[in-house]
């Protein structure tokens, strides 16, 4: 991965919430050598409008962001996955797709936002925490050094990221 752009693959079921959001935290964070993805087994079709709200609260880019399956990134010609991070717990128990390239695959499990009944309040107040949590995951995560580590440190310490304390 040395001296090369590298691409994340966020996996979820719906992909309309947790994995947008890593998403386009990813997308700010690589600084245009790191490049987020999101996908899901089950594409809901609609980003959560929330997803969409804070992120722009953010100053994030919201253009472009969208629903979308997983085999759209396991087809031949599909963009190179150096690494696979599951966020909810579903899409970690089931079986992916054989990603080309043999990618680095993690879970960094986090409560599903879109999920949360309540009041609007309670709602935005809950995709804040995904937030919040992936992007101190992603922080740790950036903070690796990507050319030094072979796979399996890489493995584990892309899982014990997803371990820590929130």
């Amino acid at each position: 991965m040395k001296d090369r752009e590298i691409n994340i693959l966020i996996l979820c079921t719906g992909n309309s919430a947790r994995s947008i959001l890593a998403e386009s935290l990813i997308n700010k964070l690589g600084k245009g050598r790191v490049h987020g993805f999101s996908a899901g087994s089950s594409p809901a079709g609609k980003v959560n409008p929330f997803a969409i709200e804070l992120l722009a609260d953010k100053g994030l880019p919201v253009a472009g962001l969208r629903s979308k399956s997983w085999d759209e990134f396991a087809k031949p010609g599909a963009e190179k996955i150096d690494f696979v991070i599951t966020v909810c717990d579903n899409a970690a128990g089931e079986v992916c797709p054989i990603w080309p390239g043999h990618p680095v695959v993690a879970h960094w499990g986090i409560p599903d936002p879109a999920g949360v009944e309540g009041s609007d309040e309670q709602k935005a107040e809950a995709f804040s925490l995904a937030y919040d949590r992936l992007e101190k995951r992603l922080t740790a995560f950036f903070s690796l050094s990507f050319e030094e580590l072979d796979t399996d440190l890489l493995k584990s310490k892309m899982n014990a990221i997803g371990q820590m304390d929130d």
